[in-house]
């Protein structure tokens, strides 16, 4: 990860690679912000004239490269775009640090005079240059572009305890959403359950990890997590992470899809379907990771973390549409479509977690393209049996610079969830509409009395777009920040 620090210094005298500032749109003319307007001072009219030029209109993550012939000690300027008027928000400038680190090429240091009156636009600035300095060239052969090694982060805050703590923060949670996105964007051959588990185990630090393979899933009954994997060479696994912290004010359970590769199995998706589902473990990777930063934080919150492991495969032993499991509760379920698999590893881990009696539960998944079909490839669902919950997940999220919005259970999702004729619950919608609401109530079933509520981010967990802001293309880390920001807005209301 790039090494980032902070300082307090003249931005035209910074010795630097590139030198990133913020450019507003106000009024209908460009303006520089913060820091920037030093910089724009002493290159004079060539700023303006080199961002007419260029066709700059400061719209938000667009770029402007101005060579600095030897006014500043740095040879390059970065001008990034962050929108109309001002204040400018705490996710505008992260997304501004992030889109100047990677417009940087060929450049190993950079400096960002980006405005942060506050520590908490410290932490956005210090988030944004290192999730945009990411590349994932563990599979390239040959040379790769060059991630940028050293962030400086110009701000006249820089020796407030505050800020200080703001840069760690952005550090422990940066690294966390990196974890996330090298593990969603790794090949599936390369991350079966098994190698998937161990990676979590190597990952150390203050939380106990617990594996159950499938012997032991038998042995405790989990037969969703079994059932989806029995078609696959390579068997499921269940993770058990476990943080406690002394004197903690609320214990949280975090449960997360871990699906290493999702072929529909019998029920095949298409061939376009089929083309990123390594992706379809990020809520796993997501729980896991919120975990260890929670810890690494030192956050009073007790975490118990549940990932359920399986590759989805359509195999001479599995399971067909019409077959009928039992989850670990006892509850049976008629499976009547194979490529709705995540609901049933879900429903084994959300019994488990409940079990433990934790204050609230959030399960985090690539549930439903009926999702991605509401709220677009940005946006996250929340469904919830607590309004209070469902209402303060979108605001932590909001927080951190991630995008949920609330959607309802409503009442006739519990009639076509028990409308099988045959075992207790049906998997599957037996509609074309509300997937993922049907989804969200199948999941009630499991949680007992607890409060819960499910994040479907089948949307933004996996990006397969060109790269905005701080998001690089493929794997997005999302649903790491929320779960990080959620348990620090619990340790306040506590």
């Amino acid at each position: 990860m790039t090494v980032i620090s902070l300082r307090s210094a003249d931005p035209t005298g910074v010795r630097t690679d590139a030198l990133i500032i913020a450019v507003a749109r106000t009024g209908g003319q460009v303006q520089p912000m913060g820091p920037g307007q030093q910089v724009a001072a002493a290159l004079g009219r060539s700023f303006q004239a080199g961002l007419t030029g260029l066709g700059f209109s400061g719209k938000q993550g667009e770029i402007a490269k101005i060579p600095t012939g030897g006014v500043l000690k740095a040879p390059l300027v970065i001008a990034v775009g962050v929108g109309d008027g001002v204040p400018v928000s705490a996710e505008a400038l992260r997304r501004a640090a992030g889109a100047g680190v990677r417009a940087v090429s060929n450049a190993k240091t950079v400096a960002l005079a980006l405005p942060s009156h506050d520590d908490q636009e410290v932490q956005a600035i210090c988030e944004g240059a290192l999730l945009g300095s990411y590349r994932f060239d563990v599979y390239r052969s040959g040379a790769s572009a060059e991630q940028v090694s050293e962030a400086v982060v110009i701000t006249d805050r820089n020796r407030g305890r505050g800020a200080k703590q703001a840069l760690a923060t952005a550090e422990v949670v940066s690294q966390a959403v990196l974890r996330t996105r090298d593990w969603v964007n790794t090949p599936a051959r390369d991350l079966t359950p098994q190698a998937f588990a161990e990676a979590v185990t190597n990952v150390g630090g203050k939380v106990d990890v617990e594996v159950w393979d499938e012997k032991r899933l038998a042995t405790e009954r989990c037969g969703g997590i079994l059932g989806v994997g029995q078609g696959s060479a390579n068997p499921p696994r269940l993770l058990q992470l476990s943080y406690r912290p002394r004197k903690a004010v609320t214990h949280i359970a975090l449960v997360g899809k871990g699906i290493t590769y999702d072929s529909g199995g019998l029920s095949l998706k298409t061939h376009a379907g089929l083309m990123t589902m390594k992706c379809d473990m990020a809520g796993a990777a997501a729980v896991v990771c919120a975990t260890h930063a929670i810890a690494e934080l030192g956050l009073p919150v007790r975490v118990s973390c549940l990932a359920a492991m399986a590759e989805n495969m359509p195999g001479p032993t599995a399971t067909r549409p019409g077959d009928v499991i039992r989850i670990r509760n006892g509850t049976t379920v008629e499976v009547l479509n194979t490529d709705a698999e995540g609901r049933l590893v879900l429903a084994d881990a959300l019994v488990l977690a409940a079990e433990a009696e934790p204050d609230l539960i959030v399960d985090v998944a690539t549930l439903t393209g009926a999702c991605v079909v509401a709220l677009g490839g940005r946006t996250g669902g929340v469904m919830s049996n607590d309004d209070a919950l469902r209402d303060a997940l979108p605001a932590a999220a909001k927080r951190a610079g991630e995008a949920l919005w609330p959607l309802p259970i409503p009442e006739e999702m519990k009639g076509k969830v028990t409308s099988s004729t045959v075992a207790d619950l049906r998997q599957h919608n037996p509609d074309t509409s509300g997937g993922a609401l049907f989804a969200a109530a199948f999941l009630r079933e499991f949680v007992g009395d607890s409060r819960w509520a499910h994040l479907d981010i089948a949307g933004p967990a996996f990006h397969d777009d060109e790269p905005y802001g701080y998001v690089a293309k493929g794997g997005t880390g999302v649903g790491v920040r929320t779960l990080i920001r959620f348990a620090q807005d619990l340790t306040t209301a506590s």
